[in-house]
């Protein structure tokens, strides 16, 4: 097998089993090696979720993962044009010549090892790195794949792959968020994202609109703004953020969360993402600073005002139950009249709120519109109780639980299903 002559597709996550299994599989390794190579492929099943014919859930999965000149360039855009089509055709020639080797052949002995390997059925399906979404992804295209007829045809299943789901981490996942490690700076998948949609966020629709409105001048390419959500507290300024990932994930948008002590890795992070075709929105969440936090300037200059010009495909947004950002107090007014520029203390720390093009207020409910969430929420969980009762306990709960949000109104849902449940 011809694996070395592979230009593009090289160097995958796992290589040492792509090279073991396609030696295997010509002839060239000896029959006491299949079981190595046995343990090896059920391992990856177990930790990916893979099912049915693990060779080709393998090596579905290395294209899948794999970031290179070609398949970063289909992605979320499809085929282009150029020199990279005619290259690649050679690598796909040989991975279809892979899929069409058999494995059920690699039971010579009459165990029946590669026969359950060719059709297995995992214990529960379910993956230790994907949701079952991308999962179910990646086996989808391991039998398109496989009914391929030629290498066109299995070029065009793997290149429309790349243009509906993308390619490798940011292909396959909504969200992230950074780890460092060593010297390097990692944008990690976060596997589980909650499945909030605008809709299910109650009242709001003004911030909503305006929030839509950003967003999508922002994938379009068109001219938009970091964005800040601010106001009381669970009034659903994180919820909306969630919201608009995963309203917009299929047309590219993906999100990153950074918490304020990590913002000395957002150069690194911007360097990561600045060529890729997706939209990345840089998430901070509850962002806020002490008087005596310096974190802050750095932001400002990562947002507007360094040198390094942010790439067009990243937006920040962040949410903050106060609107300046930065604690004020009313002794920065007495310091500042010592100062021979007494302004320059207050405008100061309201500059870095100014960067945000955007400005979107939260206030808490009213009685009227705090019992109009907990109706609807009590209706979409089925939560069967006369109205009035209905929200004469809802009443008595949200004076003793933080007052009136929609917050403190899911809660009490959620404590009136726990009691059902009882």
């Amino acid at each position: 097998m011809k694996t070395k002559q592979m230009v593009i597709y090289r160097n995958f996550k796992y290589q040492q089993v792509f090279d073991d299994m396609a030696a295997l599989l010509a002839g060239e390794e000896a029959q006491n090696d299949s079981y190595v190579c046995a343990n090896k492929l059920i391992e990856l099943a177990s930790t990916y979720g893979f099912e049915g014919n693990l060779w080709h859930c393998f090596l579905a999965f290395c294209m899948a993962n794999h970031e290179n000149a070609y398949s970063t360039a289909c992605e979320i855009v499809g085929e282009v044009q150029g020199s990279l089509n005619d290259l690649v055709m050679q690598d796909f020639r040989i991975l279809k010549q892979l899929f069409d080797l058999d494995i059920r052949k690699l039971d010579r002995d009459g165990q029946g090892i590669w026969n359950s390997m060719a059709a297995y059925q995992p214990s529960n399906g379910n993956s230790k790195v994907y949701n079952k979404r991308i999962r179910d992804r990646i086996v989808k295209l391991a039998v398109s794949l496989e009914e391929a007829e030629d290498e066109t045809v299995f070029k065009q299943v793997v290149t429309g792959f790349y243009k509906e789901f993308g390619v490798g981490k940011f292909g396959l996942n909504k969200a992230f968020r950074l780890e460092e490690s060593d010297r390097d700076v990692n944008i990690d998948p976060i596997i589980n994202v909650e499945h909030v949609y605008l809709k299910d966020i109650i009242g709001y629709q003004l911030q909503k609109q305006k929030l839509i409105e950003n967003t999508e001048a922002f994938i379009k390419g068109k001219a938009a703004n970091n964005a800040l959500l601010y106001g009381d507290a669970g009034t659903g300024k994180s919820s909306c953020i969630k919201a608009i990932l995963n309203e917009y994930y299929d047309q590219g948008l993906r999100i990153i969360e950074v918490y304020k002590h990590q913002f000395r890795m957002l150069s690194d992070v911007l360097e990561q993402v600045k060529d890729r075709n997706y939209k990345f929105i840089i998430y901070m969440d509850d962002l806020s600073f002490e008087d005596c936090e310096s974190e802050y300037k750095y932001l400002k200059a990562i947002i507007e005002g360094g040198l390094g010009r942010k790439p067009k495909n990243v937006l920040i947004y962040a949410t903050s139950n106060r609107r300046h950002l930065i604690r004020e107090k009313f002794s920065d007014k007495r310091e500042a009249q010592d100062e021979l520029h007494e302004n320059d203390t207050v405008q100061e720390k309201l500059s870095l709120a100014a960067r945000f093009g955007v400005s979107i207020y939260f206030g808490a409910p009213d009685k009227k519109q705090f019992q109009n969430i907990v109706k609807t929420l009590a209706e979409k969980h089925n939560v069967v109780m006369p109205e009035e009762e209905l929200l004469l306990e809802a009443n008595r709960w949200e004076l003793s639980h933080g007052g009136l949000s929609g917050r403190t109104a899911s809660q009490f849902i959620t404590h009136l299903l726990g009691k059902m449940e009882a």
